[in-house]
């Protein structure tokens, strides 16, 4: 279980990602989540689409080198120390967690936090054994 992320590669030029968003526009994705990462040179777009096959294609046929990645998406409410309790258990359980970004859920005071996790299948056991709601899509 889990949700797959696209990371994708970009050089850290004016109007790069200007050029991967009107590429998913124009083959009609959605984004659901987003984050970057940069240095001087380059960059790490990081992102959950709607359609994440027909992403990946649209991305790769404009030139973009892509890599696509199991990560675990975990609603939370969207209220003061909800993320605090969600780190306490993966603190307790010693679950490395390697980067997370959020994204606001439809529903009304609700979030999803994205993780990545260094050992998947023991995170996604944690999260599902303390009742997390762990969604495939958002």
């Amino acid at each position: 279980m889990g949700i797959k992320q696209i990371s994708v590669f970009l050089e850290n030029t004016t109007g790069r990602l200007s050029e991967v968003t009107k590429t998913l526009a124009n083959a009609g994705i959605n984004l659901r989540a987003i984050s970057i990462a940069d240095t001087d040179e380059f960059g790490i777009l990081r992102l959950i689409a709607d359609k994440t096959d027909k992403a990946i294609e649209a991305l790769n046929a404009a030139n973009f080198t892509t890599k696509q990645t199991d990560v675990v998406a975990v609603e939370i409410d969207d209220s003061p120390g909800s993320l605090a309790k969600l780190m306490e258990i993966f603190q307790k359980s010693k679950v490395n967690i390697e980067y997370l970004y959020a994204s606001l859920e439809g529903q009304i005071d609700k979030a999803v936090v994205i993780f990545k996790l260094k050992d998947h299948n023991l995170g996604l056991k944690i999260l599902a054994d303390n009742g997390l709601k762990m969604p495939e899509n958002f």
